[in-house]
């Protein structure tokens, strides 16, 4: 039974990990497609607010726009500047195919590259912990 316990645990480690790796890379793929589309509108910002990820505070932007075709689009955006409020404007990029997954945020600046290298790094490290973990308990 211990030994079931010393797979499950690690095993569900890992898969968090490459979870947040998978979901990562994903949204950043997604920012750098809507900025590559040549798609753009400007965004009204209805509102901010926080949310906690542990004690880190994660300050949020909802902003709503019209595309091209007329359709009204409202989403939610995590980071931006802090001095943009409600019912400040900023111009977002969006893609045809999926304008609700438009984005305020430009690509591949540093803080969004330190970011996803920074989740990347911490998922790695997770995971080699947890494999050298599982080594280290099925070779006793």
């Amino acid at each position: 039974m211990m030994d079931i316990a010393l797979l499950l645990v690690p095993a569900a480690i890992i898969a968090k990990a490459l979870s947040m790796s998978v979901k990562t890379v994903h949204r950043s793929r997604e920012v750098e497609r809507a900025w590559n589309s040549g798609l753009t509108a400007e965004a009204r910002c209805l509102r901010t607010y926080t949310k906690f990820s542990g004690e880190t505070p994660q300050l949020y932007h909802v902003y709503e726009f019209t595309t091209r075709e007329g359709r009204t689009v409202r989403f939610d955006e995590r980071g931006g500047p802090a001095t943009r409020g409600k019912g400040t404007f900023a111009t977002v990029h969006y893609t045809a195919e999926h304008p609700e997954k438009a984005t305020a945020h430009p690509p591949g600046n540093a803080r969004t590259t330190l970011g996803v290298g920074r989740t990347l790094g911490c998922s790695g490290g997770i995971i080699a912990f947890c494999v050298v973990f599982v080594i280290i308990a099925l070779t006793r």
